[in-house]
């Protein structure tokens, strides 16, 4: 075959594929060699959406985490946290949770208690922060608790009732008397089963909250044992031993029975279980929250546990597939881990804008 007959051969079956999955107004254009202007490609993306929109949950709470120790801290101050909540603020969050008030030996807030125990004095009263912008800009704020780590250590949890025995106190002294848009605790404590002591643990933690603010709500974010349920630092992405659908009701049926009384809602993480996996655990979650009279929220996460680096904000359909499955499921409420590194335009990854875009075109919002 001459050099070119193989040339317009390879450009004709070429353009014969194309042709399956590209429109035919564009295929169209193509073969004459007529391409759409940039700007007019750009101007049409809110309507490329080829899902129906606005078929998920829509997210209207989120964690905020400058205590962490598997993301970088951004290290915002005052401004760049209050240009966050506008952000916030434009999409319909209406709820933000610290996620934990103090994690070892940093610490949100100059707490009097924790500082005693040996904990360093945090150059910014991020809890003092938080709350005058959420009064601002009308917003129910969770404090997180203290988390000491010694359960991770050691698998106790008592390390943790006796600390936020403290913490509790104070922080309702400090802060939670005085703002109006204090609007209740998160139970910060993770666990994902059975855990020896949990129970008890949430029980204790969740009656002192509602005794101390007079009964103001309560809620948790445990994660569910799938086949994702890895160890962050590790390699894997997946184990070979995940806890069933069966199991997963039974053991939380056991654990809601016992907590019900003094923690009004659960928002189980999403991220530890397959696409195909999300109606089954969801429809138990709100069946188990509905027995025992409790909110169903879903923590979305927005960041990806699909690839090796880890964390890195998710791909939106992933996103739009979890906020789908958590509304035909009936649930409550969506909030996510987090708005600020993994959704925020202004967040160290350039990914979390484009995904704050693709959010508000799927939902529709200007």
């Amino acid at each position: 075959m001459k050099t070119s007959n193989r040339r317009n051969f390879l450009k004709n079956m070429a353009l014969a594929a194309a042709s399956a999955v590209v429109a035919p107004d564009l295929l169209k254009a193509a073969t004459r060699g007529e391409y759409a202007d940039s700007k007019s490609v750009a101007g049409s993306s809110s309507d490329a959406l080829i899902v129906p929109k606005e078929a998920g949950l829509p997210i209207t709470g989120t964690f905020l985490d400058e205590i962490s120790h598997d993301i970088p801290h951004q290290n915002w101050g005052p401004k760049e946290w209050e240009q966050d909540f506008r952000h916030m603020k434009a999409i319909g969050i209406d709820t933000v949770i610290v996620i934990r008030s103090g994690y070892r030996k940093f610490i949100t807030y100059p707490s009097p208690y924790l500082l005693k125990q040996g904990c360093y004095m945090p150059s910014i009263d991020l809890i003092d922060l938080f709350l005058r912008l959420a009064d601002k800009y009308g917003m129910k704020f969770y404090f997180g608790l203290y988390d000491s780590g010694r359960y991770w250590d050691t698998g106790d949890m008592t390390y943790e009732i006796e600390h936020n025995k403290y913490v509790i106190d104070e922080v309702w002294e400090m802060y939670g008397r005085h703002h109006r848009s204090f609007g209740g605790w998160y139970i910060s404590g993770e666990i994902s089963r059975a855990t020896k002591g949990a129970i008890g643990a949430f029980h204790a933690l969740g009656k002192q909250c509602k005794e101390v603010s007079g009964g103001l709500p309560t809620f948790i974010s445990p994660w569910i044992d799938g086949k994702k349920a890895v160890m962050a630092s590790g390699s894997k992405l997946s184990k070979e031993q995940a806890v069933s659908v069966e199991q997963h009701e039974r053991e939380w049926d056991e654990i809601f029975a016992g907590i019900h009384d003094v923690v009004d809602a659960c928002a189980f993480q999403d991220g530890h279980i397959d696409y195909d996996e999300l109606d089954a655990f969801f429809t138990v979650n709100k069946r188990l929250a509905d027995k025992y009279g409790m909110q169903c929220w879903t923590n979305a996460e927005s960041f990806d546990r699909d690839m090796p680096i880890k964390f890195l904000p998710i791909k939106f359909d992933k996103l739009r597939m979890k906020l789908e499955a958590a509304r035909r499921a009936g649930y409550d409420k969506a909030i996510t881990f987090e708005f600020p590194h993994f959704m925020s335009p202004q967040s160290a990854y350039l990914q979390a804008g484009h995904l704050y875009d693709r959010y508000k075109e799927y939902f529709n919002i200007k």
